[in-house]
Protein backbone atom coordinates (compact mmCIF):
# COMPACT_ATOMS: atom_id res chain seq x y z
CA UNK A 1 0.00 0.00 0.00
CA UNK A 2 1.93 3.12 -0.93
CA UNK A 3 -0.03 5.46 1.07
CA UNK A 4 1.75 3.63 4.36
CA UNK A 5 4.77 5.19 4.95
CA UNK A 6 7.13 6.38 7.73
CA UNK A 7 7.60 3.29 9.17
CA UNK A 8 9.99 1.83 11.47
CA UNK A 9 11.13 -1.88 10.84
CA UNK A 10 12.50 -3.66 13.19
CA UNK A 11 14.58 -7.24 11.87
CA UNK A 12 17.77 -8.91 12.60
CA UNK A 13 18.63 -7.51 8.97
CA UNK A 14 17.01 -6.66 6.03
CA UNK A 15 17.61 -9.70 4.13
CA UNK A 16 18.23 -9.59 -0.10
CA UNK A 17 17.46 -6.63 -2.11
CA UNK A 18 14.36 -6.27 -3.51
CA UNK A 19 12.93 -9.50 -1.29
CA UNK A 20 10.43 -9.19 2.04
CA UNK A 21 12.00 -6.01 3.46
CA UNK A 22 13.53 -5.27 0.25
CA UNK A 23 10.59 -4.10 -1.28
CA UNK A 24 9.58 -1.55 1.33
CA UNK A 25 12.83 -0.28 0.65
CA UNK A 26 12.96 -0.01 -2.58
CA UNK A 27 9.71 1.85 -1.92
CA UNK A 28 10.96 4.55 0.44
CA UNK A 29 8.49 3.32 3.09
CA UNK A 30 10.60 2.67 5.75
CA UNK A 31 11.94 5.70 7.41
CA UNK A 32 14.08 4.06 10.07
CA UNK A 33 15.57 0.12 10.64
CA UNK A 34 16.19 -1.16 13.93
CA UNK A 35 18.75 -3.82 12.80
CA UNK A 36 22.14 -5.81 14.05
CA UNK A 37 23.61 -5.91 10.25
CA UNK A 38 23.28 -4.90 7.10
CA UNK A 39 23.45 -8.23 5.41
CA UNK A 40 23.80 -9.05 1.55
CA UNK A 41 21.08 -5.83 1.17
CA UNK A 42 22.98 -3.62 -1.22
CA UNK A 43 20.39 -1.09 -0.67
CA UNK A 44 19.95 -0.94 2.62
CA UNK A 45 23.49 -0.09 3.18
CA UNK A 46 23.46 2.33 0.28
CA UNK A 47 20.33 3.97 1.33
CA UNK A 48 21.83 4.09 5.37
CA UNK A 49 25.26 5.60 4.26
CA UNK A 50 23.72 8.25 1.79
CA UNK A 51 21.34 9.65 4.32
CA UNK A 52 17.71 8.40 2.91
CA UNK A 53 17.28 5.91 5.70
CA UNK A 54 17.86 5.77 9.60
CA UNK A 55 19.15 2.36 10.89
CA UNK A 56 19.58 2.16 14.90
CA UNK A 57 22.46 -1.16 14.71
CA UNK A 58 21.94 -3.24 18.02
CA UNK A 59 24.11 -6.31 19.24
CA UNK A 60 22.14 -9.51 17.18
CA UNK A 61 21.95 -10.62 21.00
CA UNK A 62 20.83 -7.39 22.82
CA UNK A 63 18.09 -7.33 19.72
CA UNK A 64 16.50 -10.64 20.48
CA UNK A 65 16.51 -10.08 24.22
CA UNK A 66 14.94 -6.45 23.73
CA UNK A 67 11.86 -8.14 21.87
CA UNK A 68 11.79 -11.03 23.61
CA UNK A 69 11.30 -8.98 27.13
CA UNK A 70 9.25 -6.67 25.34
CA UNK A 71 6.66 -9.60 24.72
CA UNK A 72 7.23 -10.70 28.03
CA UNK A 73 6.00 -7.55 29.76
CA UNK A 74 9.70 -6.34 30.89
CA UNK A 75 10.17 -2.39 29.99
CA UNK A 76 13.77 -2.75 30.31
CA UNK A 77 17.27 -5.32 31.14
CA UNK A 78 20.26 -5.26 31.84
CA UNK A 79 23.60 -6.95 29.97
CA UNK A 80 27.17 -6.71 29.74
CA UNK A 81 27.31 -6.81 26.15
CA UNK A 82 28.53 -3.12 24.49
CA UNK A 83 30.36 -2.25 27.57
CA UNK A 84 33.53 0.30 26.73
CA UNK A 85 31.92 0.56 22.98
CA UNK A 86 29.67 2.85 21.49
CA UNK A 87 26.87 0.89 22.77
CA UNK A 88 26.87 2.00 26.17
CA UNK A 89 28.68 5.62 25.37
CA UNK A 90 26.59 6.83 22.49
CA UNK A 91 27.37 7.71 18.68
CA UNK A 92 27.04 5.29 16.81
CA UNK A 93 25.59 7.29 13.19
CA UNK A 94 21.87 6.74 12.73
CA UNK A 95 21.25 9.18 10.33
CA UNK A 96 24.18 10.26 8.12
CA UNK A 97 23.53 13.95 5.76
CA UNK A 98 23.98 14.08 2.18
CA UNK A 99 27.42 15.73 2.67
CA UNK A 100 28.63 12.56 4.85
CA UNK A 101 27.88 14.35 8.26
CA UNK A 102 26.27 12.28 11.00
CA UNK A 103 23.19 14.47 11.60
CA UNK A 104 21.66 11.53 14.56
CA UNK A 105 23.91 9.41 16.77
CA UNK A 106 22.66 7.16 19.33
CA UNK A 107 21.99 8.21 22.86
CA UNK A 108 24.75 6.93 25.52
CA UNK A 109 22.81 4.19 27.60
CA UNK A 110 22.65 4.15 31.40
CA UNK A 111 24.61 1.97 33.46
CA UNK A 112 24.53 0.10 37.00
CA UNK A 113 26.97 -1.99 38.81
CA UNK A 114 26.01 -5.52 39.89
CA UNK A 115 28.70 -7.61 41.82
CA UNK A 116 30.76 -5.43 40.92
CA UNK A 117 30.74 -5.79 37.26
CA UNK A 118 29.01 -2.99 34.98
CA UNK A 119 26.27 -3.43 32.96
CA UNK A 120 24.02 -1.82 30.47
CA UNK A 121 20.26 -0.99 30.73
CA UNK A 122 18.25 -1.61 26.80
CA UNK A 123 14.91 -1.12 26.82
CA UNK A 124 12.49 -3.74 25.01
CA UNK A 125 10.83 -3.68 22.16
CA UNK A 126 7.60 -4.01 20.88
CA UNK A 127 5.44 -3.74 17.96
CA UNK A 128 2.31 -2.99 16.54
CA UNK A 129 2.35 -5.69 14.58
CA UNK A 130 4.56 -8.94 14.54
CA UNK A 131 5.29 -10.42 10.65
CA UNK A 132 6.42 -14.07 11.29
CA UNK A 133 7.03 -16.95 8.78
CA UNK A 134 6.35 -20.39 10.12
CA UNK A 135 6.27 -24.27 8.81
CA UNK A 136 3.38 -25.47 10.25
CA UNK A 137 0.27 -23.72 11.96
CA UNK A 138 -2.88 -24.94 13.42
CA UNK A 139 -6.60 -23.53 13.15
CA UNK A 140 -6.03 -22.27 16.89
CA UNK A 141 -2.86 -20.50 15.67
CA UNK A 142 -0.21 -23.26 17.28
CA UNK A 143 3.41 -22.63 15.27
CA UNK A 144 6.02 -24.89 14.42
CA UNK A 145 9.18 -23.89 13.09
CA UNK A 146 11.88 -26.05 10.89
CA UNK A 147 15.38 -25.98 11.71
CA UNK A 148 17.20 -22.43 11.83
CA UNK A 149 13.30 -21.12 10.79
CA UNK A 150 13.34 -20.34 14.48
CA UNK A 151 15.82 -17.73 14.70
CA UNK A 152 14.36 -14.38 15.82
CA UNK A 153 10.43 -15.90 14.43
CA UNK A 154 9.52 -17.18 18.05
CA UNK A 155 10.17 -14.02 19.74
CA UNK A 156 8.84 -11.69 17.20
CA UNK A 157 5.42 -13.53 17.58
CA UNK A 158 5.01 -12.67 21.24
CA UNK A 159 5.84 -9.34 20.49
CA UNK A 160 3.04 -7.59 18.47
CA UNK A 161 0.12 -6.01 19.20
CA UNK A 162 -1.01 -8.10 16.64
CA UNK A 163 0.85 -11.27 15.10
CA UNK A 164 0.18 -12.27 11.42
CA UNK A 165 1.83 -15.60 10.67
CA UNK A 166 2.41 -16.70 6.94
CA UNK A 167 2.64 -20.67 7.59
CA UNK A 168 3.63 -23.32 4.79
CA UNK A 169 1.06 -25.55 6.09
CA UNK A 170 -2.28 -24.54 7.56
CA UNK A 171 -2.83 -28.05 9.73
CA UNK A 172 -6.19 -29.32 11.90
CA UNK A 173 -6.23 -28.81 15.27
CA UNK A 174 -5.04 -32.17 17.15
CA UNK A 175 -2.66 -32.56 14.11
CA UNK A 176 0.63 -30.76 16.03
CA UNK A 177 1.59 -32.38 19.02
CA UNK A 178 1.86 -30.68 22.20
CA UNK A 179 5.12 -31.10 23.18
CA UNK A 180 6.59 -30.27 19.34
CA UNK A 181 4.43 -26.38 19.29
CA UNK A 182 7.13 -23.89 19.43
CA UNK A 183 5.14 -21.16 19.65
CA UNK A 184 1.39 -21.05 21.35
CA UNK A 185 -1.41 -19.97 19.73
CA UNK A 186 -2.10 -17.24 22.18
CA UNK A 187 0.19 -14.99 20.64
CA UNK A 188 -1.05 -15.28 17.03
CA UNK A 189 -3.88 -12.97 15.92
CA UNK A 190 -4.10 -13.92 12.09
CA UNK A 191 -2.82 -16.67 9.94
CA UNK A 192 -1.90 -16.94 6.06
CA UNK A 193 -1.55 -19.80 4.21
CA UNK A 194 1.79 -19.65 2.12
CA UNK A 195 0.42 -19.63 -1.80
CA UNK A 196 3.98 -19.46 -3.23
CA UNK A 197 6.60 -21.35 -0.99
CA UNK A 198 10.08 -19.84 -2.85
CA UNK A 199 12.75 -20.02 -0.48
CA UNK A 200 15.80 -17.96 -1.83
CA UNK A 201 19.29 -18.92 -0.74
CA UNK A 202 21.00 -15.60 0.22
CA UNK A 203 24.60 -17.67 0.02
CA UNK A 204 24.39 -20.65 -1.25
CA UNK A 205 28.02 -22.63 0.35
CA UNK A 206 28.96 -26.07 -0.31
CA UNK A 207 31.71 -28.40 0.37
CA UNK A 208 35.00 -27.98 -0.99
CA UNK A 209 37.09 -31.11 -1.28
CA UNK A 210 41.46 -29.88 -0.12
CA UNK A 211 42.45 -31.76 -3.21
CA UNK A 212 40.56 -28.23 -5.28
CA UNK A 213 42.47 -26.17 -2.95
CA UNK A 214 46.03 -25.98 -5.53
CA UNK A 215 43.30 -24.38 -8.19
CA UNK A 216 42.05 -21.43 -5.47
CA UNK A 217 43.03 -18.18 -5.89
CA UNK A 218 46.33 -16.98 -4.12
CA UNK A 219 44.37 -15.20 -1.37
CA UNK A 220 42.22 -17.71 -0.74
CA UNK A 221 44.88 -19.89 -0.16
CA UNK A 222 46.11 -17.67 2.48
CA UNK A 223 42.96 -17.75 4.16
CA UNK A 224 42.72 -21.72 4.22
CA UNK A 225 45.78 -21.25 5.52
CA UNK A 226 44.65 -18.87 8.41
CA UNK A 227 41.70 -21.16 9.08
CA UNK A 228 43.77 -24.86 9.03
CA UNK A 229 45.96 -23.19 11.91
CA UNK A 230 43.06 -21.62 13.77
CA UNK A 231 41.59 -25.22 13.60
CA UNK A 232 44.10 -26.73 15.79
CA UNK A 233 42.69 -24.46 18.70
CA UNK A 234 39.45 -26.72 19.01
CA UNK A 235 39.60 -29.29 21.66
CA UNK A 236 37.36 -32.69 21.97
CA UNK A 237 34.30 -31.54 23.82
CA UNK A 238 34.70 -28.17 23.06
CA UNK A 239 31.25 -25.95 22.44
CA UNK A 240 32.75 -23.12 20.11
CA UNK A 241 30.99 -20.60 17.90
CA UNK A 242 32.54 -19.77 14.08
CA UNK A 243 31.77 -16.01 13.32
CA UNK A 244 31.08 -15.08 9.55
CA UNK A 245 32.68 -15.70 6.72
CA UNK A 246 36.65 -16.79 7.23
CA UNK A 247 36.47 -18.36 10.45
CA UNK A 248 33.28 -20.59 9.66
CA UNK A 249 35.70 -22.72 7.19
CA UNK A 250 37.10 -23.56 10.63
CA UNK A 251 34.33 -26.33 10.13
CA UNK A 252 35.93 -27.97 7.33
CA UNK A 253 39.11 -28.76 9.01
CA UNK A 254 38.87 -30.20 12.35
CA UNK A 255 40.58 -33.46 13.65
CA UNK A 256 38.26 -36.20 12.48
CA UNK A 257 39.81 -37.86 15.69
CA UNK A 258 37.95 -34.69 18.06
CA UNK A 259 34.47 -34.09 18.86
CA UNK A 260 33.60 -30.28 18.90
CA UNK A 261 30.33 -28.98 19.15
CA UNK A 262 29.71 -25.60 16.90
CA UNK A 263 26.97 -23.12 17.94
CA UNK A 264 25.88 -20.89 15.63
CA UNK A 265 23.78 -17.54 16.92
CA UNK A 266 20.78 -18.28 14.75
CA UNK A 267 20.21 -21.08 16.63
CA UNK A 268 21.86 -24.03 15.72
CA UNK A 269 24.16 -26.22 18.10
CA UNK A 270 25.81 -29.21 16.29
CA UNK A 271 27.05 -27.44 13.34
CA UNK A 272 28.45 -29.81 10.45
CA UNK A 273 31.04 -29.37 7.58
CA UNK A 274 29.16 -27.06 4.81
CA UNK A 275 26.72 -29.71 2.71
CA UNK A 276 27.08 -31.40 -0.75
CA UNK A 277 25.15 -29.60 -3.62
CA UNK A 278 22.81 -32.61 -2.74
CA UNK A 279 22.61 -32.22 0.91
CA UNK A 280 21.60 -28.19 0.89
CA UNK A 281 18.32 -27.31 2.66
CA UNK A 282 17.16 -23.54 2.54
CA UNK A 283 15.93 -23.82 5.72
CA UNK A 284 18.97 -25.02 7.26
CA UNK A 285 21.47 -22.04 7.48
CA UNK A 286 24.24 -20.14 9.59
CA UNK A 287 24.05 -16.74 11.28
CA UNK A 288 25.62 -15.74 7.76
CA UNK A 289 23.16 -17.32 6.17
CA UNK A 290 25.95 -19.91 4.15
CA UNK A 291 23.85 -23.24 4.04
CA UNK A 292 25.19 -25.88 6.36
CA UNK A 293 24.63 -29.34 7.98
CA UNK A 294 23.93 -30.55 11.70
CA UNK A 295 25.73 -33.50 12.84
CA UNK A 296 23.63 -36.22 14.90
CA UNK A 297 23.14 -35.20 18.25
CA UNK A 298 22.57 -31.68 17.09
CA UNK A 299 19.04 -29.78 18.20
CA UNK A 300 17.74 -26.25 16.84
CA UNK A 301 16.14 -23.34 18.60
CA UNK A 302 14.90 -19.54 18.90
CA UNK A 303 18.05 -16.63 18.59
CA UNK A 304 17.23 -15.45 22.23
CA UNK A 305 17.67 -18.70 23.99
CA UNK A 306 20.80 -18.85 21.31
CA UNK A 307 22.22 -15.57 23.45
CA UNK A 308 21.17 -16.85 26.34
CA UNK A 309 24.12 -20.12 26.14
CA UNK A 310 26.63 -16.78 25.06
CA UNK A 311 25.96 -14.22 27.67
CA UNK A 312 25.79 -17.74 30.00
CA UNK A 313 29.36 -18.46 29.31
CA UNK A 314 27.90 -21.75 27.83
CA UNK A 315 30.26 -21.21 24.96
CA UNK A 316 34.27 -22.48 25.47
CA UNK A 317 36.18 -20.40 22.25
CA UNK A 318 34.72 -17.97 19.52
CA UNK A 319 36.47 -17.70 16.47
CA UNK A 320 35.83 -14.71 14.58
CA UNK A 321 37.37 -12.47 12.07
CA UNK A 322 38.91 -8.62 12.82
CA UNK A 323 39.10 -4.96 11.25
CA UNK A 324 42.15 -4.43 13.97
CA UNK A 325 43.09 -5.64 17.19
CA UNK A 326 45.05 -3.67 19.68
CA UNK A 327 48.01 -5.14 21.31
CA UNK A 328 45.70 -5.18 24.93
CA UNK A 329 43.66 -7.09 23.06
CA UNK A 330 40.70 -4.99 22.03
CA UNK A 331 38.91 -5.59 19.07
CA UNK A 332 37.36 -3.46 15.90
CA UNK A 333 35.18 -5.49 13.52
CA UNK A 334 32.04 -3.98 12.70
CA UNK A 335 32.37 -0.70 10.78
CA UNK A 336 34.25 2.13 9.18
CA UNK A 337 31.82 5.16 9.69
CA UNK A 338 30.50 6.57 7.00
CA UNK A 339 32.26 3.87 4.61
CA UNK A 340 31.67 0.42 5.49
CA UNK A 341 29.08 -1.13 7.68
CA UNK A 342 29.14 -4.58 8.09
CA UNK A 343 26.73 -4.00 11.14
CA UNK A 344 27.54 -5.54 14.88
CA UNK A 345 25.69 -9.15 14.32
CA UNK A 346 26.25 -11.44 17.37
CA UNK A 347 30.06 -10.34 17.81
CA UNK A 348 29.19 -7.43 20.70
CA UNK A 349 27.54 -9.88 22.89
CA UNK A 350 29.89 -12.95 21.79
CA UNK A 351 33.05 -11.35 22.87
CA UNK A 352 31.40 -9.64 25.98
CA UNK A 353 30.85 -13.14 27.69
CA UNK A 354 33.61 -13.36 30.25
CA UNK A 355 34.31 -17.19 30.05
CA UNK A 356 34.82 -17.57 26.17
CA UNK A 357 38.06 -17.56 24.82
CA UNK A 358 38.14 -15.29 21.92
CA UNK A 359 40.85 -16.39 18.61
CA UNK A 360 40.89 -13.73 15.97
CA UNK A 361 41.56 -14.74 12.56
CA UNK A 362 42.63 -12.23 9.56
CA UNK A 363 44.91 -11.05 7.26
CA UNK A 364 48.20 -9.55 9.10
CA UNK A 365 48.02 -6.17 7.29
CA UNK A 366 45.08 -4.14 5.35
CA UNK A 367 45.31 -4.42 1.30
CA UNK A 368 47.52 -1.30 1.29
CA UNK A 369 49.94 -2.85 3.41
CA UNK A 370 48.98 -0.81 6.45
CA UNK A 371 49.31 -2.61 9.94
CA UNK A 372 45.83 -4.13 11.56
CA UNK A 373 47.78 -4.73 14.89
CA UNK A 374 47.86 -1.53 16.75
CA UNK A 375 48.82 0.10 20.14
CA UNK A 376 45.42 1.04 19.59
CA UNK A 377 42.46 0.29 17.36
CA UNK A 378 41.57 3.85 15.48
CA UNK A 379 37.69 1.95 14.85
CA UNK A 380 34.48 1.78 16.79
CA UNK A 381 35.31 -1.05 19.05
CA UNK A 382 33.11 -4.53 19.55
CA UNK A 383 34.67 -5.77 22.69
CA UNK A 384 37.32 -4.07 24.71
CA UNK A 385 40.47 -6.36 26.40
CA UNK A 386 38.22 -9.14 24.82
CA UNK A 387 40.95 -10.72 22.48
CA UNK A 388 42.99 -14.06 23.90
CA UNK A 389 44.58 -15.13 20.46
CA UNK A 390 45.59 -13.51 16.95
CA UNK A 391 46.28 -15.88 14.27
CA UNK A 392 47.09 -14.27 10.84
CA UNK A 393 48.71 -15.52 7.74
CA UNK A 394 52.41 -14.63 9.37
CA UNK A 395 52.12 -15.48 12.87
CA UNK A 396 50.07 -16.13 15.99
CA UNK A 397 49.98 -13.76 18.97
CA UNK A 398 48.87 -14.18 22.51
CA UNK A 399 47.67 -11.30 24.57
CA UNK A 400 48.96 -11.66 27.93
CA UNK A 401 46.64 -9.50 30.28
CA UNK A 402 48.96 -6.50 31.46
CA UNK A 403 51.72 -6.98 29.41
CA UNK A 404 50.83 -6.80 26.08
CA UNK A 405 51.34 -9.28 22.94
CA UNK A 406 53.63 -12.28 22.88
CA UNK A 407 54.84 -13.79 19.35
CA UNK A 408 54.10 -17.33 20.05
CA UNK A 409 54.35 -18.82 16.38
CA UNK A 410 55.63 -18.21 13.03
CA UNK A 411 53.93 -18.93 9.37
CA UNK A 412 56.10 -21.05 6.91
CA UNK A 413 58.88 -18.47 5.41
CA UNK A 414 57.75 -15.57 8.21
CA UNK A 415 60.57 -14.11 10.08
CA UNK A 416 60.32 -12.53 13.33
CA UNK A 417 61.86 -9.36 11.49
CA UNK A 418 59.16 -9.90 9.11
CA UNK A 419 56.57 -9.53 11.85
CA UNK A 420 58.14 -6.64 13.69
CA UNK A 421 57.51 -4.68 10.45
CA UNK A 422 53.94 -5.90 9.79
CA UNK A 423 52.78 -4.56 13.52
CA UNK A 424 51.88 -1.75 14.60
CA UNK A 425 52.89 -2.12 18.08
CA UNK A 426 55.68 -3.46 20.36
CA UNK A 427 55.55 -7.38 21.61
CA UNK A 428 57.60 -9.68 22.71
CA UNK A 429 58.79 -13.11 21.57
CA UNK A 430 58.22 -16.54 23.02
CA UNK A 431 61.48 -18.10 23.24
CA UNK A 432 60.82 -21.12 21.44
CA UNK A 433 59.07 -19.48 18.66
CA UNK A 434 58.96 -21.33 15.42
CA UNK A 435 57.52 -21.82 11.71
CA UNK A 436 54.42 -24.19 12.77
CA UNK A 437 52.01 -23.66 9.97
Amino acid sequence: NPRISELTAVSNNAGIDGVGLGKLLNTRQVKRMVASYVGENKEFARQYLSGELEVELVPQGTLAEKIRSGGAGIPAFYTHTGIGTLVETGGIPIKYAKNGDVEIFSQPHCTGVFDGKRYVMEESISGDYALVKAWKADELGNLVFRASANNFNAPMATAGKVTIVEAEEIVPVGELKPDQIHIPGIHVHRIIKCEKNEKKIEKLTVRQDQAGEAGLPAAMQKRIRIIKRAAREFKDGMYANLGIGMPMLASNYIDPGITVYLQSENGVLGLGPFPTRSEVDPDLINAGKETVTVLQGGSFFSSDVSFGMIRGNRIDMLVLGGMEVSQTGDLANWIVPGKMVKGMGGAVDLVSASGTRVVVTMDHCSKDGSPKILKRCTLPLTGVECVNRIITDMCVFDVVPGKGLLLRELASGCSVDQVRAATGCEFTVASDVAETY
